[in-house]
């Protein structure tokens, strides 16, 4: 009977050990990275954010004199200001923020609305510098626009799920999932989704990150609003279901009434 015991201890622990192994495959990134890379290859993608619709700005005006700023720090229709004048020795600069309306436009005071939609941060301060040239505002303007609330959401099985900013104008996948701290042991790294919104549209992006050619991929790049989704595997779907739960709970049961067993039958003996 003790034998009996022990061999469908041993099974048990077979069969678990058996549903814990992963083929290296499935997790190692950039296979054969080495055969393709290692004598370099030229970056084909040169990314920069670009302003999109609901896109959060800021927009900072520096000229010589601080009287010609003044209409620049009055409130806004469209957006919200946030604006004050500082004034020093050396520097004459307003400081304000606005909101791309849903037809792609900016409104600043005096100089009006500008389609900025699909420009990149020094685009758009060069539109707004010809603008304010052109209307004789302020003939030495230094304009200097900056997002200010671009981020990704990152869900699914990743140690970190949540919305991260984007602090610089180039951020990969790789640099967001690293600030989510990494794809969990219960991740598939072949099957990342991203979904994206490009002119009204949401498109889905499919991301291995396995593959090598995930350096070329169009969505390595993240942009602003992406939301990356990684999908559980099979191991974390069956661990989250009721199933599971119970056939877990009672799996630890049965094993301790095993035990018991065997040690009442190793007393008795």
């Amino acid at each position: 009977m003790k034998n009996i015991f022990s061999s469908i201890l041993v099974v048990a622990a077979l069969v678990f050990s058996l549903s814990s192994c992963v083929s290296q495959k499935e997790v190692v990134y950039f296979q054969n990275s080495d055969s393709i890379y290692i004598q370099g290859q030229d970056i084909k993608q040169l990314y920069d954010m670009r302003i999109k619709c609901a896109d959060r700005l800021s927009v900072s005006i520096t000229c010589s004199d601080i009287k010609l700023l003044k209409d620049f720090a009055t409130n806004l229709t469209m957006g919200t200001n946030e604006g004050n004048v500082t004034s020093s020795s050396t520097n004459r600069e307003v400081y304000t923020g606005y909101t791309v309306d849903n037809e792609g436009y900016v409104t600043l005071p005096v100089v009006g609305k500008l389609f900025v939609r699909g420009l990149t941060e020094e685009e758009c301060a060069k539109k707004i510098e010809e603008s304010i040239i052109a209307k004789g505002i302020v003939f030495d303007p230094q304009v200097t626009v900056k997002f200010t609330s671009a981020s990704v959401s990152v869900l699914g099985a990743v140690s970190k799920p949540g919305r991260y900013a984007l602090n610089t104008q180039r951020n990969s996948v790789l640099d967001i999932l690293a600030a989510a701290g990494d794809i969990t042991d219960h991740g598939l790294k072949k099957n990342i989704k991203l979904f994206r919104e490009v002119d009204g549209k949401l498109i889905e992006y499919k991301i291995d990150l396995r593959q090598s050619d995930v350096f070329t991929s169009p969505a390595y790049y993240v942009q602003q609003n992406d939301l990356i989704y990684v999908e559980p595997n099979r191991t974390a779907q069956v661990k989250n279901s009721p199933f599971f739960t119970f056939w877990s709970a009672g799996a630890s049961i049965v094993s301790l009434g095993i035990s018991v067993t065997t040690l009442v039958l190793a007393i008795t003996r």
